[in-house]
């Protein structure tokens, strides 16, 4: 099968060739300064679904994604929570795991931290000022952007505008303004290691790098993260890797997931308009909030909503109706089912092969389940079986599993008690179609409706 990536770098969907196998792949991951939010939900949920339909499409995967395990940001709010900010950043990275666990997000092969990887930074440094593409001032060092032609091409900017965005350090002695450091003297710190250069920290972009380079090598296939992540961040790895290994690309394809909304804002630690994962598990269960956040296209902005989320936990259960479906024990002469299950896979991979569009994906899985709503009635068990394995299985292929709520039966009677006496009223009513669409929706969630002479009597499947 074909697959198609968007790639930030050309802006055209490519044909996915990998270089090597099994395919290489990073994913920018967290500075843990604090807990997880939605926006890194929304991202890691969708690398993760890209590297799982990459599986089930017969690749082998080696997932590397890091931890920017210290910074000047998690320094600062180390101090001022009077934490050591090593073990504020490794709370921080173990609730990651925690959440990230919960939804079924999986583990990538490595996850290299920037603390154990200073010797082979400070190599990359050296390196780079070997080659004239960095130089040394007296508080660091820096990569010098005119020395490297092609600066700008994955984010579209030109000398000119090149700045808009960037985390510019100011330094008389920087030779362009562009420029940014590669290495920080801080002598004084509270964090630092000692160089050639004196003691300090590594600069952000040169981290990951390194860290591609000490995991994956000098290419590879596909490096993901968010859409503010493209300038400066990964249009200095570029620079950093190219410039150092001269191999040309340093990565196939860019994909670079949207951001998640709040107000209009970017959602963010820095802005304070933060929903942590955490609080949204507390009132959704990790598979329907997993199905929210892939109910739009991996490159698109999504504006969180709570009762869009709510919406989705309907849907969810909707899902789970399929599950309590049952064939007939006699054996109809009746294959459409067989049929359609063929159908939803080619349209399943026909949606994901076209970069992942795993909304187009949910949207054939939900128009499935009501076939096999349908046609059960009239098709065997074997079939209605077969059917729903095909349903289960591609949800998986989205990290997405059924499981039914657990339920005490009596607190429950007297709202379906409810709902079937509302609808008695509209049947006298003559309101067939509002009759009709409790009834359907009591199904969907498990309870069936038994209208007979003398009245109407339901149960749970």
């Amino acid at each position: 099968m074909t697959i198609l990536i968007e790639n930030t770098r050309t802006g055209r969907k490519e044909v996915f060739e990998p270089r090597n196998d099994p395919v290489r792949m990073y994913v920018c991951g967290m500075t843990p300064k604090d807990l997880p939010h939605l926006g890194h939900a929304f991202m890691f949920i969708h690398m993760d679904v890209i590297r799982r339909y990459l599986e089930y499409s017969g690749y082998s995967v080696h997932h590397v994604q890091n931890f920017t395990d210290i910074d000047d940001k998690i320094i600062d709010r180390a101090i001022k929570a009077d934490r050591d900010p090593m073990d504020w950043s490794q709370e921080h990275t173990e609730a990651y795991f925690k959440v990230m666990d919960r939804l079924k997000v999986l583990r990538a092969h490595e996850f290299p931290r920037v603390t154990e990887s200073i010797p082979a930074i400070i190599q990359d440094v050296q390196q780079l000022i070997r080659s004239g593409h960095a130089y040394v001032t007296s508080t660091g060092v820096y990569f010098d952007a005119g020395s490297f032609p092609t600066y700008g091409e994955l984010s579209g900017r030109t000398s000119d505008d090149g700045l808009a965005g960037a985390r510019v350090a100011v330094d008389e002695e920087k030779k362009d303004v562009r420029d940014w450091a590669l290495w920080k003297v801080d002598s004084t710190g509270p964090i630092g290691w000692e160089s050639p250069w004196g003691r300090g920290r590594p600069g952000w972009h040169i981290e990951c790098s390194t860290m591609i380079q000490e995991t994956l090598g000098s290419h590879i296939d596909i490096h993901g993260g968010g859409i503010d992540l493209v300038f400066p961040h990964h249009e200095n790895e570029i620079a950093q890797a190219e410039a150092a290994t001269q191999e040309t690309p340093f990565v196939s394809y860019w994909t670079h997931t949207g951001l998640i909304l709040t107000d209009g804002e970017k959602m963010a630690h820095s802005s304070g308009n933060f929903t942590t994962v955490t609080d949204v598990l507390s009132k959704v269960a990790p598979d329907v909030l997993r199905l929210y956040l892939l109910s739009v296209h991996y490159r698109s902005p999504l504006h969180f909503s709570a009762l869009a989320l709510q919406q989705t936990k309907t849907g969810y259960e909707r899902l789970l109706g399929v599950l309590r479906t049952r064939g007939q024990d006699e054996s109809p002469d009746n294959n459409a089912l067989s049929k359609s299950g063929l159908e939803i896979r080619k349209t399943f991979e026909s949606s994901m092969n076209d970069d992942f569009n795993t909304p187009r994906a949910i949207g054939a899985i939900y128009e499935f389940g009501r076939t096999i709503n349908r046609l059960a009635p009239t098709s065997s068990v074997t079939n209605v079986t077969e059917a729903k394995n095909i349903f289960i299985e591609l949800l998986e292929v989205l990290g997405i599993t059924l499981y039914e709520p657990e339920t005490n039966s009596s607190n429950i009677e007297p709202y379906i008690n409810m709902l079937v006496a509302v609808r008695q009223q509209l049947r006298e009513a003559n309101k067939w179609d509002l009759a009709d669409q409790i009834r359907d929706d009591l199904a969907d969630l498990g309870v069936i409706i038994e209208d007979t002479a003398d009245g109407t009597d339901w149960r749970l499947a």
